[in-house]
């Protein structure tokens, strides 16, 4: 990863889920060797005043705790609070531009304990620039843990690439297979559809093993939708990673429908790889 001015960012609030997030999101600044920033964001952007400031205070003592918590697991890593006010989903998305990756619970300490996913962790992965993961289900190695390959999803669109790259540096980071699962079920009534994905695939994959030699790559050409296949793969992964929409969605979505399933049912952390504005 480039290394920004943020490096990952780990949207904090005291929550269960956010405590996932944070130490996620120190895990991975560790094996990059970046800065990790414990963003905290309260209410909304409002004068100064006796409430104001009993707010800010709280939220000096959220971000603390948070920092003091994973400085132990961060070691030599450099850990940087940022306390925030406004709209949580506007701040991290605005930090989203200067930061390799933002990473954030399922749910913050608002959500709804049924919801399998909170509003501003769907928003945030929907409108955010680069990559966003939403850390949830298994992730942590446990004695006797046989590294989980990193999955991705692949249909060879101008969306996916970005994923698959990512995809490829986050195997070869963590010594891992990975597992490209390219599903042909929107392809049926396509003439010549099925041959055009399965080229695509098999192109975007070739590059990528080239800039990637020592990762294991093992193809998954399925029949079935996109998302039931995504969800079967990612049982057995540590990561899914897909790209922020795919060959059938509209240019003018921000997050594609297969997306928006798995960050919802995924049973592992899912990390959205945005295209680049440019492209888009």
């Amino acid at each position: 990863m480039a290394g920004t001015v943020n490096g990952i960012v780990a949207g904090y609030d005291g929550s269960t889920a956010s405590q996932e997030a944070l130490d996620w999101a120190a895990r991975e600044a560790r094996m990059h060797g970046l800065v990790l920033t414990v963003c905290h964001v309260w209410g909304r952007a409002v004068p100064r005043d006796a409430a104001a400031d009993l707010a800010w205070k709280y939220g000096e003592c959220v971000i603390a705790r948070g920092v003091q918590h994973i400085q132990a697991a961060m070691g030599a890593g450099d850990v940087r609070p940022l306390l925030a006010s406004g709209s949580p989903t506007d701040v991290l998305c605005d930090l989203s531009a200067s930061a390799d990756m933002v990473v954030l619970g399922s749910r913050g300490r608002g959500g709804r304990a049924w919801l399998p996913l909170g509003s501003v962790s769907s928003q945030v992965a929907a409108h955010a620039r680069g990559v966003v993961v939403v850390v949830r289900g298994h992730w942590r190695p446990v004695p006797g843990y046989v590294p989980r390959p990193v999955v991705v999803g692949a249909d060879g669109s101008g969306a996916s690439q970005p994923a698959i790259a990512f995809a490829f540096a986050e195997a070869a980071l963590r010594d891992v297979p990975l597992l490209a699962v390219c599903a042909m079920a929107d392809t049926a009534n396509i003439l010549g559809g099925t041959r055009l994905l399965a080229a695509g695939f098999e192109q975007v994959l070739a590059k990528c093993e080239a800039d990637h030699p020592a990762v294991v790559v093992r193809r998954n050409v399925v029949q079935g939708a996109p998302r039931s296949a995504l969800l079967d793969a990612a049982a057995g992964a540590q990561l899914l990673v897909v790209g922020s929409r795919g060959r059938g969605g509209l240019r003018g979505m921000m997050l594609g429908s297969v997306s928006m399933a798995v960050l919802h049912h995924s049973p592992c952390p899912v990390a959205v790889v945005h295209e680049p504005a440019c492209c888009r």
